[in-house]
């Protein structure tokens, strides 16, 4: 299988036609991953990718990263380098000039045409926009999300396969916590977090994908709360929301990587003795509203259309101002990215697209329950990528 990179600056310089863009223009991003694997923290330092609608792309980088950079298997990438004792604007600016948008040293444009149309990175820092548009002053400057998000929004078969083994990786860790039971009692909910990051370590995962929440009793009411010092007591309803990255690679080497992709499971567990009044009632709702949200998922349904399907049972059973968040979101690169699955999103689905389907009711200083699993679009329905119990029972 080759490495998907010329295929994804394909298909991206296919929209920028489409669009009527002249370039895209990546800063350190899951966008710059998306296109060439290549995956690196935002600095001060310029390194920027450049994808123009004609012609080759091209990379401006630190010379600090021409190992990494020269690894990478697009044979039609430039990689212009420059040091610390270089100006970087004048690499950048010798990229633009290549592609008749930079101005002449007369401070015109060299381009004979329309103004050009240049799409910056949406993570892209200020000072580098203010860059590109001191070298480009008579371009107009717009997003370059309009082009990467119908791209990535529906996974290819090696991004959908390692979301599948994230998936499992979940699952495991999942299992491993619930069946110690009453063993929980007494653990806070901090030293549980943390066992459950050494868990997801030692069953693959590269690293946590975002901070594994644990909340116990009436924590449990504050969706993204932050674990702490609170001990899991008898009769406890404890929500578990946790993932882990994991690489995805063609070959198992560096220069065919492809990005990094998460796990994201929750469930709600009680440990010990019988759980609160209504605590029942509550956690079968979220469950048949998960199941119908689930259900509904198919092509050509709107992702507002899966919201109403699991809002619509909560609401029937009473608890419709406790479920307080949209029904899911995208996962990727980004543990949240389109599609977002909230009132009001016509987005169609279409098959290979991912999210989380995630209802949830939360009682203020009661408790809180949300089951959370990973679906993908197939062509006539779902595939969840969980499989785990979403009961509240546990071993004893």
């Amino acid at each position: 299988m080759e490495p998907p990179f010329e295929r994804r600056i394909a298909a991206c310089k296919r929209r920028l036609a489409a669009d009527g863009a002249d370039l895209a223009v990546c800063f350190p991003s899951p966008n710059l991953t998306y296109l060439t694997g290549f995956e690196e923290s935002p600095s001060e330092r310029h390194l920027l990718l450049f994808v123009p609608q004609d012609g080759d792309p091209a990379i401006v980088a630190p010379a600090m990263y021409e190992a990494q950079l020269s690894e990478l298997p697009i044979p039609d990438l430039e990689r212009r380098f420059w040091t610390d004792a270089d100006d970087p604007l004048e690499a950048v600016a010798a990229v633009l000039e290549d592609y008749s948008l930079e101005r002449d040293q007369g401070g015109s444009s060299t381009a004979d045409r329309e103004p050009p149309t240049v799409l910056v990175d949406d993570r892209m820092w200020a000072t580098f926009t203010q860059d590109l548009r001191e070298l480009c002053p008579d371009a107009a400057f717009g997003l370059a999300g309009a082009v990467f998000e119908p791209l990535r929004i529906r996974k290819d078969d090696v991004e959908l396969e390692t979301l599948r083994r994230a998936g499992a990786i979940a699952d495991r860790v999942a299992l491993e916590i619930r069946e110690r039971g009453t063993d929980l009692i007494g653990t806070t909910e901090a030293e549980l977090a943390s066992e459950i990051d050494r868990l997801l370590a030692a069953e693959g995962g590269d690293e946590p994908a975002f901070e594994t929440i644990v909340a116990a009793g009436p924590n449990g009411a504050r969706p993204h709360h932050h674990s702490g010092s609170r001990e899991i007591r008898a009769g406890d309803p404890v929500v578990l929301d946790f993932g882990a990255f994991l690489a995805a690679d063609l070959e198992g080497s560096a220069a065919t990587a492809v990005g990094r992709y998460p796990g994201d499971q929750t469930r709600t567990i009680v440990v010990g003795d019988e759980p609160p009044a209504a605590y029942e009632r509550v956690h079968e709702t979220v469950r048949e509203a998960q199941a119908a949200a689930v259900e509904a998922v198919e092509p050509g349904v709107t992702a507002g259309a899966i919201d109403r399907a699991a809002r619509g049972v909560i609401e029937d059973a009473g608890y419709g101002d406790a479920f307080v968040h949209r029904t899911g979101h995208g996962v990727g690169l980004e543990v949240h990215e389109p599609p977002y699955v909230a009132a009001g999103n016509d987005r169609e689905l279409e098959p290979g697209m991912v999210f989380s389907v995630e209802p949830g009711i939360y009682l203020e200083g009661r408790f809180g329950v949300r089951i959370e699993d990973l679906v993908v679009v197939t062509e006539d329905g779902a595939e969840r990528l969980n499989d785990t119990p979403r009961g509240w029972e546990t071993g004893q």
